[in-house]
């Protein structure tokens, strides 16, 4: 009996991996989502040289810097579930292609209007690239245990990706031109292609029925007007603007016709069921809320350390490197406090661990102080990490092995959903908090508080033209307005993060792991005479 169990358990994992090794699939996906996480962040240091070089209007900036997540975003439903009909190996590798073509396009563009096209192709490219190598990840690794393990790695590498982004387009701005920050890509995709198409297994889901084009593409507008809006609040528009007002309801009713739609049909493009499950859906909500909390601090605290404590960029890079590090020591860790604690005490203690983080970092105030930074960082980045590895890790497991790409993509959309709405929200809280300290500072005309109020970058502009005692007194009200901003926003982030604690009590206690793998197509029967033999 012993003897079949272990033939079982080597088909599997052979059936899975496709006559691959599985971990140097993983490898190769990590690959993979290294230059997506890369990519989204490498161009916030060349901003400057872009604008001195193409010299875009302010509208075409904002589209530059934004199109490249807004399309990714709208479109991950659409190509996570292409994947599961035609095969996700083969989106991966039509992903690389289009992604290496694109970033050549953005390296070599003359005027804003071809970056901005370029971008939405890298957007485009990353959609596809993205759910793909969850939903591969998934079938590659049937075996829970393992499958946590290579989640943690994964996880990891997308820690790595974002903090290295700035850092090496700083190193590239420093040797080249901006538009090296993506050739770059190019020659990492033309190593992926041939070696993704040799390795990787090919895998898709039940394929019954046909794929509902009109449903993907009201997913896609649905989710590229909800973003959109998001994005502008994020922005500082208002939230009664037309323009604003009129993408998030409109995206919203797309959003809800969809839900409706795949209610009705047969075989529906996502299978709605997976969010009956407890676990499914409280996986998803503690991605948003995750991402929600991280991504609004992130961008504060990029501005506290550059605005009040006056560091270089390349300075404030370094200084965030110890939540890279511990984020990284998270996803490595994952697989071991998975198992030991169960998703449930490992959520609420990533939450709970943040949140206490957050608390901690209030003491912050106008003077540098290391030691509480990195302490602060080195917390939050592990909570946090060990909060999105214990969700995605129980989304994935909750869903069925045919809707892995739409289960990826669900949760990917959660991502990037999350991230949008912390900007906006937190960024809200922010300037509510920061604004009215600027009202009644002696010396300075009405007009130059009110434009001192919208940012603290803002208002050492306005301090500096009026320069003298008056321009000093500004510049340390607007500071120490910023750093009570800071405090009040902290303090919203942890009572969400608790709300996230809260929520993670849906979450199994413990970690089941038996489960079949899904549908996988195999190189030959061969491997089954092989293990046949062995039992």
């Amino acid at each position: 009996m012993s003897g079949t169990t272990t033939a079982a358990t080597a088909l599997r994992r052979r059936a899975a991996g496709a006559g691959a090794n599985r971990w140097v699939v993983l490898v190769v996906l990590c690959t993979s989502l290294l230059l997506v996480a890369v990519d989204a962040t490498v161009l916030h240091v060349a901003v400057p040289a872009v604008t001195e070089d193409l010299k875009p209007g302010a509208i075409e900036l904002l589209w530059i810097v934004d199109i490249y997540p807004l399309v990714c975003a709208s479109l991950l439903i659409l190509f996570g579930t292409l994947g599961d009909r035609v095969g996700r190996r083969r989106i991966l590798l039509l992903g690389y292609a289009l992604f290496g073509v694109a970033s050549g396009l953005a390296a070599l563009a003359h005027d804003p209007q071809v970056l901005i096209l370029a971008r939405a192709l890298l957007g485009v490219g990353g959609a596809m690239i993205m759910p793909a190598t969850l939903s591969i990840l998934r079938q590659v690794f049937p075996d829970r245990r393992e499958r946590a393990l290579a989640i943690g790695v994964w996880s990891a590498v997308a820690a790595v990706g974002a903090a290295v982004g700035p850092l090496l387009g700083g190193f590239l701005l420093e040797h080249f031109w901006w538009g090296s920050v993506f050739l770059v890509n190019i020659p990492l995709m033309l190593v992926s292609l041939p070696v993704g198409r040799l390795l990787l297994p090919e895998s898709r889901g039940a394929g019954d029925g046909p794929w509902d084009v009109t449903g993907a593409l009201m997913a896609a507008a649905g989710l590229f007007g909800v973003v959109l809006g998001v994005k502008r609040l994020g922005g500082g528009e208002a939230p009664t603007g037309v323009f604003t007002l009129g993408s998030l309801l409109l995206g919203a009713v797309l959003l809800v016709l969809f839900v409706r739609r795949q209610r009705r049909r047969t075989h529906p493009l996502v299978d709605l069921g997976m969010f009956a499950r407890p676990a499914f859906s409280t996986a998803v909500g503690c991605i948003v809320l995750a991402m929600l909390a991280l991504v609004g601090l992130e961008l504060i605290a990029a501005q506290y350390l550059q605005l009040v404590l006056e560091l270089s960029p390349l300075e404030t890079g370094l200084r965030l490197l110890p939540l890279t590090f511990a984020a990284m020591a998270a996803g490595l860790a994952g697989a071991r406090m998975l198992r030991r604690f169960g998703p449930r005490r490992m959520v609420c203690f990533g939450f709970s661990l943040t949140a206490g983080a957050v608390v901690l970092m209030t003491a912050m105030g106008s003077s540098d102080n290391t030691g509480l930074l990195v302490s602060g960082f080195v917390l939050l980045g592990f909570g946090l990490e060990t909060t999105l590895f214990g969700a995605y890790e129980s989304m994935l497991s909750e869903a069925p092995p045919e809707q892995a790409g739409g289960a990826a993509a669900i949760g990917e959309t959660s991502y990037q959903l999350g991230a949008g709405i912390g900007i906006a929200l937190l960024g809200s809280v922010m300037n509510a908090a920061y604004a009215p300290g600027l009202k009644s500072v002696p010396g300075v005309p009405a007009s130059a508080s009110a434009s001192a109020g919208h940012s603290l970058g803002e208002a050492y502009d306005v301090a500096d033209h009026l320069s003298g005692p008056v321009g000093v007194a500004l510049r340390r009200a607007a500071r120490d307005s910023f750093v009570h901003g800071l405090h009040v926003t902290l303090l919203v982030s942890a009572g969400l993060l608790v709300l996230g604690a809260v929520m993670a009590l849906r979450l199994p206690r413990t970690m089941q792991c038996g489960e079949v793998v899904g549908p996988v197509e195999l190189p030959a029967p061969r491997e089954v005479a092989e293990s046949r033999v062995s039992a």
